[in-house]
């Protein structure tokens, strides 16, 4: 009897010992910062994983600012600051949160600018915005046999896109042109004509002013009603400009995972690729080609890969890439090139003419068009795009006025159509053109 009570004793304090672990707070081991240089923080914290999110708070001056960890140099983590480091000293501690930064998501955000931490600047309701969860910024892309199938053309409202280099549902696409070029005007057009579900749209680098005058002139309060807009302008830490393009990113993820279409608007990748080239530099990676270390080019796809078809829903992904001459020198806009499905080039010699939106039809590719348009409208568009080539081709001898008619039917032809072609490709910002309607003017001036 008294065995079996003191038994009994046993398991009774040991079940309360177990709820009072249970219900124990821990505290995490916390790291002190050792040294500071430039954007890099070198300081010794146990047991934290790169891609965690720690948090730097100084004791002197009160400052808390987030920073990920990036690597390790001997026994020290590397971590880099999300957030200005004015005010930290090396008497700043290091608190691991134990997981890697989150965005917030839900369709409350529609009509929000967000940072990049995920923090609500300006929204178009009133109302209190809920969030249906928190999303790490960097996930795997989807695996290549989960995608659904391309199969369906999505309106952007320009005729020049829509006709010469159909967008596809699910597709991505450079937009490449040398600044002043009308890129944010385009972009504008685009989210105003669209047929896409959901916008999101990635402002890194911009100018201060440019941001405001995006959000409410060029789009507009209808654009706004269906876009969430991630913002981190120049002036902003290099981490912080990294981070909006993972943000909007998976803001558009958990869209595409709900079964809608989106329409990703990122500009630009080239200024994320400097802010990663400023990462990298400043934590001792080698430059390679201009100066871009290695890890840009392994950056790059696991980013861009992360749009296009999922199960059910898309992400169609434009991402601005700004060039230098024709670009042929530019390993950012070569490398993404190279992974996109399509590029449309923006020409400064059009822009100078007053000829907008200022793409350069001949230079410019969809991969999946014929995939998504039918037999008649490739056949349009090529003919067309025989009559510009053409054209070009004679233009210095219609210059110097030694151009001969009658010698070349189809060169004739594309003299008596130049006019035609040119108003065809012209748009006022903020007049969407339909796609039918764009694919039958194709064919009669194919005619």
């Amino acid at each position: 009897m008294a065995r079996e009570m003191a038994t009994l004793g046993f398991n009774q304090r040991m079940r309360q010992l177990h709820q009072t672990v249970l219900a124990t707070e821990t505290r995490p081991l916390n790291g002190r910062v050792r040294r500071i240089t430039g954007i890099i923080v070198h300081a010794t914290v146990p047991m934290v994983r790169i891609g965690e999110l720690c948090h730097l708070r100084d004791p002197i001056s009160g400052r808390t600012v987030p920073a990920e960890v990036i690597g390790f140099d001997d026994e020290e983590a590397v971590l880099t600051p999300i957030g200005d480091l004015d005010g930290m000293s090396t008497q700043a501690e290091v608190i691991p949160m134990g997981y890697a930064l989150q965005v917030p998501v839900g369709p409350d955000l529609l009509g929000c600018v967000l940072n990049p931490m995920g923090e609500i600047l300006n929204r178009e309701s009133k109302t209190e915005t809920r969030i249906a969860a928190y999303y790490p910024t960097h996930n795997a892309p989807p695996q290549p046999l989960s995608r659904d199938l391309v199969d369906q053309p999505l309106q952007l409202g320009i005729r020049a896109i829509d006709g010469f280099m159909t967008i596809a549902r699910g597709q991505r696409v450079g937009i490449f042109g040398e600044p002043g070029v009308g890129k944010s005007a385009l972009l504008s057009s685009i989210v105003r004509g669209t047929q896409a579900d959901i916008i999101v749209i990635a402002l890194i680098g911009e100018r201060g002013r440019e941001v405001r005058d995006f959000i409410e002139r060029q789009l507009g309060p209808e654009g706004r009603k269906r876009s969430v807009v991630v913002v981190a302008t120049s002036d902003r830490p290099a981490m912080e400009r990294v981070k909006a393009a993972y943000g909007a990113t998976t803001i558009a993820e958990y869209f595409r995972d709900q079964g809608h279409h989106v329409l990703l608007l990122m500009d630009s990748i080239t200024r994320f690729a400097r802010a990663q080239r400023e990462i990298g530099l400043a934590a001792g990676e080698p430059p390679t080609r201009r100066g871009f270390p290695p890890s840009l080019f392994a950056a790059l796809p696991k980013l861009l890969e992360r749009a296009g078809p999922g199960a059910g829903g898309s992400i169609t992904g434009l991402y601005t890439v700004l060039t230098e001459g024709d670009g042929t020198l530019d390993p950012v806009a070569e490398e993404t090139k190279s992974i996109l499905d399509g590029h449309i080039v923006l020409s400064s010699e059009l822009a100078q003419r007053n000829h907008f939106p200022a793409i350069d039809i001949l230079r410019s590719r969809s991969r999946l068009m014929d995939s998504v348009t039918s037999n008649e409208h490739r056949a349009s568009a090529a003919y067309i795009r025989e009559l510009l080539s053409r054209y070009d081709d004679i233009e210095l001898l219609l210059r110097v006025g030694e151009y001969q008619r009658g010698n070349d039917p189809k060169s004739d032809e594309a003299i008596d159509k130049r006019q035609r072609i040119e108003d065809f490709l012209k748009q006022e910002t903020g007049d969407p053109a339909a796609f039918l309607s764009t694919v039958a003017r194709m064919g009669e001036l194919a005619s």
